[in-house]
């Protein structure tokens, strides 16, 4: 099996790898659009998706200088409570020295790895904190996010591009932190300390994957044994894994956000104020 050239993996490709080959396969290796709802209705799922954009962009502008009077002015509904709990409730003891939108990667087994940390935070020479917003409508476990890709490629990767990115020298893995922060939750983040054990152990784990799906034929890349995992999924007609799309109101958001295919954030307007 051949990727295209130019791909990159990223958490949400290994995410999908581990959770179905097949869904991995039709989406990244045939580029395959499939016309199919997640949810029912729809269009709350859009919205929704929508809000989770818009906060993230606001913060952004928020940590460029914007002032908070005036990209709150506008907002309503879930956006304006989120962004009152951003003000309100930020995350405890976190460096003055921030970026938000942070693009990093770094090659691994022969391809290349990317992520985009939503808030890089620094103490130079010190400490780095990985920051990541969350507009989930349920806290999740700490240990259902420790077990996501997300939590080992963030911070695996910052280890690995800290100079690339303007603050000296490599960073050890034990000067890494990684916070998830939960606008509907937010005097409950999940903070995970970095350790070097942690960080041979996700190298192993990246390398192990990235290798493997090189290695396999493109029959080989069959559809998961778990059928729930396909309530949520687009392809589920195409691989007979039923016609109706999922309940929006019983939607994973946080975990399956990575199965919005179709949803292209990149053509969603900036707000305006």
């Amino acid at each position: 099996m051949k990727l295209p050239d130019d791909f990159v993996y990223s958490q949400s490709s290994l995410q999908d790898y581990i959770d179905c080959r097949r869904r991995f396969h039709l989406r990244y290796v045939q580029h395959l659009a499939w016309p199919a709802a997640v949810t029912e209705p729809e269009a709350e799922r859009e919205r929704f998706l929508r809000l989770g954009n818009s906060f993230h962009r606001m913060i952004q502008q928020h940590i460029l200088g914007i002032p908070e009077g005036i990209l709150g002015a506008q907002a309503s509904g879930d956006l304006a409570r989120w962004w009152g709990n951003y003000l309100h409730y930020p995350i405890a003891d976190l460096p003055d020295l921030r970026r938000a939108e942070v693009m990093v990667s770094a090659p691994l087994s022969g391809q290349r790895i990317e992520a985009k940390f939503d808030l890089l935070a620094i103490d130079p020479g010190e400490r780095m904190v990985i920051v990541d917003w969350k507009t989930s409508r349920r806290h999740p476990a700490p240990q259902s996010l420790a077990d996501r890709l997300q939590s080992k490629v963030y911070p695996f990767l910052l280890a690995q591009t800290a100079p690339d990115v303007g603050f000296g020298d490599r960073i050890l893995p034990e000067q890494i932190e990684m916070i998830y922060w939960f606008a509907d939750f937010p005097r409950e983040p999940h903070r995970f300390d970095y350790t070097e054990s942690q960080y041979q152990a996700d190298e192993q784990t990246l390398i192990g994957l990235v290798e493997e799906i090189g290695r396999l034929e493109e029959n080989e890349f069959e559809r998961t044994t778990e059928a729930a995992r396909c309530t949520y999924c687009p392809y589920r007609s195409l691989c007979r894994r039923g016609t109706s799309a999922g309940d929006y109101q019983a939607w994973n958001e946080d975990a399956e956000v990575d199965l919005a295919l179709d949803f292209d954030f990149d053509q969603i307007a900036e707000i305006e104020f």
